[in-house]
């Protein structure tokens, strides 16, 4: 299994041009992995859609999105995670939010974690990044 980061939702529903390459790879990647995410990454989606207008997303396409994101193995917060996450930061020197993904990922079992917010084809732990659209 894979985990997503917000940003491989966020280009799936995109209705700005210059996104329409990114959505076209976000979408495929959706039809074909089997994948996982955390709350964590639907509240960014949802925050992201709300105040990126260029993203042309109603409240309700944003709230119909989210449901259908929950209905994934998604992952929520704990103390278990907040402190492995405050780890991979120190360790990695990288933004708590990108650790706190990270650690979700690790704790789900996934192999690969798509972003474009960490280094492409580095591995933290037990996680490869690989960034879908360099």
């Amino acid at each position: 299994m894979v985990f997503f980061d917000t940003n491989i939702f966020v280009y799936a529903v995109s209705a700005a041009e210059e996104d329409q390459e990114k959505q076209r790879i976000a979408r495929a990647m959706l039809a074909n992995e089997e994948f996982a995410l955390s709350h964590q990454v639907v509240q960014e989606f949802i925050n992201t859609c709300l105040n990126k207008l260029r993203l042309g997303q109603s409240r309700e396409a944003i709230a119909e999105t989210a449901e259908l994101l929950l209905a994934y193995p998604c992952l929520g917060s704990s103390h278990g995670q907040i402190r492995h996450a405050f780890a991979l930061q120190e360790r990695y020197k990288i933004s708590y939010w990108d650790a706190a993904v990270l650690a979700a990922a690790i704790e789900l079992g996934c192999s690969i974690l798509y972003t474009e917010d960490l280094n492409h084809s580095q591995t933290y732990d037990s996680i490869q990044v690989i960034n879908p659209f360099v």
